[in-house]
């Protein structure tokens, strides 16, 4: 077994390890997905979020063991340098591996459990969200940011951005979801447009980032920015959909 706890933590070492232990009979349910489930436990009036990632495949729990970090490890790793480069994202807590000599088993990443007012899900569902254009541009300004400090983050989809109003009509955005991502020391205009492709099928709503993203973004204009944009957000929608219908008629076969 890897345990590996923040030092901030270190005094609750033991009440986050029981926790993972006791994480099938105890904890409430939060997210019960497919590949990974969520619960939240509790301790001295805080909320702590724990994943338990599903058990790879044969090859991956080797991978995981002797080539590459498990995604707990990445997910804690990734938050810790997120935190240091300015970007938000919960704190992060520890991870926890179970492992055999033939590789990673099941695995673990305790975050603290934060309570946002809204995800970016919401401003794509709800057109008539409150503030929603300005959302929208404070947004943009978050992702601006990450592209500059060269931070690509893989599953930059609707459900992974936290956002909190701060009052006065100001928004603070957290990142959740963190072990797909890569880092660059300088992130390309075609690898900066790609990363927002996956946010919205709106094209109302990439109009609206395009704008936002060209006041910060000097090398292009308005217009190159939208159809880059927009080029690459249609061409991950049809992507999508070509899976969802292949998901479908391979369901209908087995039925």
């Amino acid at each position: 077994m890897k345990f590996i706890v923040n030092p901030t933590y270190k005094a609750s070492r033991e009440v986050f390890l029981q926790f993972i232990k006791n994480f099938k009979t105890s904890g409430t349910m939060f997210a019960d997905g497919q590949r990974n489930k969520i619960k939240l436990f509790e301790h001295h009036n805080k909320t702590y979020n724990i994943k338990a990632f599903k058990i790879p495949n044969i090859i991956n729990q080797v991978v995981y063991k002797y080539i590459r970090k498990s995604k707990a490890a990445r997910s804690y790793e990734y938050a810790t340098l997120l935190l240091k480069k300015g970007i938000g994202t919960p704190q992060p807590i520890a991870y926890l591996e179970n492992d055999t000599i033939f590789g990673v088993k099941d695995s673990y990443y305790i975050s603290e459990q934060m309570n946002c007012d809204l995800t970016y899900r919401e401003l794509v569902e709800n057109p008539d969200w409150e503030d929603h254009e300005n959302i929208l541009n404070q947004f943009t300004a978050f992702c601006f940011d990450l592209h500059e400090k060269g931070i690509e983050f893989k599953d930059h989809s609707p459900g992974n951005t936290l956002i909190k109003k701060e009052g006065n009509r100001m928004y603070s955005f957290y990142l959740v979801d963190l072990n797909r991502m890569d880092f660059h020391e300088h992130m390309d205009f075609d690898t900066r447009m790609r990363n927002m492709s996956r946010l919205t099928p709106k094209k109302e709503m990439v109009e609206v980032m395009s704008r936002a993203y060209a006041k910060f973004y000097k090398e292009q204009n308005f217009e190159h920015i939208y159809d880059k944009m927009w080029f690459y957000t249609f061409t991950f929608q049809e992507q999508f959909q070509r899976k969802q219908k292949m998901k479908k008629k391979i369901k209908f076969w087995k039925n």
